[in-house]
C-alpha cells in the first residue's frame, strides 16, 4: 500500500472518529429535556414543521420526512420563505423543531418572533445552549460538537451527523410512544418494495396442499410419517374441522428424551393443545414476530369460523423476504 493510500485511508478515520466521539459525547448528554420535545410532539393536535438554514436546513427536510414516514405529520419550513407567504402553513397547535449550530442564524430568530406570535411551542436543536434561538425555545435539545471533522473547523460535518442523528432519535422516540406499528409503515409506503412485503396476507404465502391432518385414534407412527413429510408440522383436528392440537418435530424430540417406547405413547400426549394460530387476513408481517417471539417454524392457518385451512413456515415467509 502506498504512502499517498494510506494517507488518505487515515483522513476517512479520522472523520469517522471525530463524528463517532461527538455521537458518544451527545449521547452522555441526553436528559429530560429529550422527554419533554418528545411529549410535546406526542401531545400536539397539529403538525411538526421544521426549519433550518443552509446545511441545517437539509438536515431539517431529512427529520421532517422521517417523522412524516413514521406517522407523524412534519413540513420543513424554510425560515426565508417563511416571511414570504409561508407562514399560512403554521396554526396554533403546531410544534416547531428550529435547527441551528449557533442558534444566531438572523432567519430563524425572524421566524422564531412569527411562530411565538402564533403560540407555537420551539424545540431547538442548537451547539449553543446560551444563544438567542436557546432562550426563546420552550426545549432546548444540545446538539453541541468540540470539533467539526472539516480540517478547517468550518464545513458543517460533525455539527451535522449530531443534529441528524438526534432528529432520529425523536422520531423513532415518538414512534413508540404512539405505538406506530410495521403495519401503520406499510399503510404509509405502499408503493415501495417495504410496503409490498409488509402488507403481505398470510392467505398469500399460507400452503393449502396435502395438509398434515391427525384424527382421534391416529398412532404416533401416522404422525410421525406426517412430521417427516410435511416440513415438520401435524395438526389434529376435533369434528367440526377445528384444529385440537399441533405436534411438531420440537414436541417429538422432547417427547423421546423422555419415553423409551414413543410409538406407544397415544397422540394426545404429545399435542400441544393450546397452540399459536394465524389467520388467513392477518398481514404476514405479524405472523413473522409472533413465531420469532415464540421460536415457531410452522403455525396453522385458520379462515371463517376457525376452521384449518392452510399451514405457514417460516422459510416461505424468509423467501417472500418477510422475515
Amino acid at each position: 500500500m502506498s504512502d499517498d493510500i494510506r494517507r488518505i485511508i487515515e483522513r476517512g478515520r479520522r472523520v469517522l472518529t471525530l463524528e463517532r466521539d461527538a455521537l458518544a459525547s451527545s449521547l452522555q448528554r441526553l436528559d429530560d429535556s429529550f422527554a419533554r420535545a418528545v411529549t410535546l410532539m406526542r401531545d400536539t393536535k397539529g403538525r411538526v414543521i421544521v426549519s433550518g438554514a443552509g446545511k441545517s436546513g437539509l438536515i431539517g427536510r431529512k427529520i421532517a420526512a422521517t417523522l412524516t414516514s413514521t406517522g407523524t405529520p412534519a413540513t420543513f419550513l424554510h425560515p426565508a420563505d417563511s416571511v414570504h407567504g409561508d407562514l399560512g402553513i403554521v396554526g396554533p397547535d403546531d410544534v416547531a423543531i428550529l435547527i441551528s449550530k449557533s442558534g444566531e442564524s438572523d432567519e430563524l430568530l425572524a421566524l422564531i418572533e412569527h411562530l411565538k406570535r402564533l403560540g407555537v411551542r420551539l424545540i431547538a436543536l442548537t451547539g449553543s445552549a446560551k444563544s438567542a434561538m436557546a432562550k426563546h425555545a420552550d426545549v432546548v435539545l444540545d446538539v453541541s460538537v468540540d470539533v467539526e471533522a472539516c480540517p478547517h473547523d468550518l464545513a458543517p460535518t460533525t455539527s451535522t451527523t449530531v443534529a441528524l442523528a438526534m432528529g432520529d432519535a425523536l422520531a423513532v422516540a415518538l414512534l413508540e410512544e404512539k405505538g406506530f406499528r410495521r403495519e401503520d409503515f406499510a399503510r404509509l409506503h405502499p408503493g415501495g418494495s417495504i410496503g409490498r412485503r409488509l402488507l403481505t396476507q398470510v392467505s398469500e404465502i399460507m400452503e393449502t396442499d396435502r395438509l398434515p391432518i391427525l384424527r382421534a385414534g391416529d398412532t404416533m407412527q401416522h404422525a410421525i410419517v406426517l412430521l417427516a413429510e410435511r416440513r415438520g408440522i401435524a395438526i389434529m383436528l376435533d369434528t367440526s374441522e377445528r384444529v385440537a392440537g399441533v405436534m411438531t418435530a420440537g414436541d417429538l424430540t422432547r417427547m423421546m428424551e423422555r419415553e423409551k417406547n414413543i410409538l406407544a405413547v397415544p397422540v394426545d400426549r404429545v399435542l400441544n393443545s393450546q397452540p399459536k394460530l394465524a389467520r388467513t387476513d392477518e398481514l404476514a408481517s405479524a405472523v413473522v414476530f409472533r413465531m420469532e417471539k415464540h421460536g415457531i417454524m410452522a403455525m396453522p392457518v385458520v379462515g371463517e369460523g376457525d376452521r384449518l385451512v392452510g399451514v405457514i413456515h417460516l422459510h416461505d415467509l424468509m423467501r417472500a423476504r418477510i422475515a
